[in-house]
């Protein structure tokens, strides 16, 4: 078999991380209360404890005011707190709840749940090893 180019391969990794996202997603369904984007902010508030909503509206690639209206949906939930700074009023402090946090956790349960059985089930010790290995690369990737 021919070696693929850096297009090829670039193609092909993204595609089946795409569809894994996409399988984890269809089965570990916790509810439907909340959109991707709602899900990925709560994420992110989950993994640091003091956002400020622009830096979260940048980093979900979204409007200042589309951020807003997530924020607000997510408090009414009573999955994050709202708290003006202690420096500058003018800003707001977004912090996750208790009832938050669990949320997340069972997400991420879940997932990781069905992935690790996907991966007992369905791989060899070879194939784990390769795994193990493709983590250090992707990391690389990413970091």
């Amino acid at each position: 078999m021919a070696e693929m180019t850096g297009e090829e391969l670039a193609s092909r990794l993204r595609t089946s991380i795409s569809r894994l996202v996409k399988v984890i997603r269809s089965e570990v369904k916790h509810d439907e209360i909340l959109s991707l984007t709602e899900r990925s902010t709560l994420s992110l508030v989950y993994q640091s404890p003091k956002s400020v909503p622009s830096e979260l509206a940048a980093i979900e690639k979204v409007s200042c005011q589309s951020m807003s209206q997530i924020i607000h949906k997510l408090s009414d939930l009573d999955y994050v707190r709202k708290t003006a700074s202690k420096e500058d009023r003018r800003k707001v402090i977004i912090t996750i709840t208790a009832k938050g946090k669990k949320y997340i956790e069972q997400k991420r349960t879940k997932g990781n749940e069905w992935l690790a059985r996907a991966i007992t089930e369905k791989t060899t010790e070879t194939e784990k090893r390769i795994l193990t290995n493709a983590i250090k690369v992707l990391t690389k990737l990413i970091d």
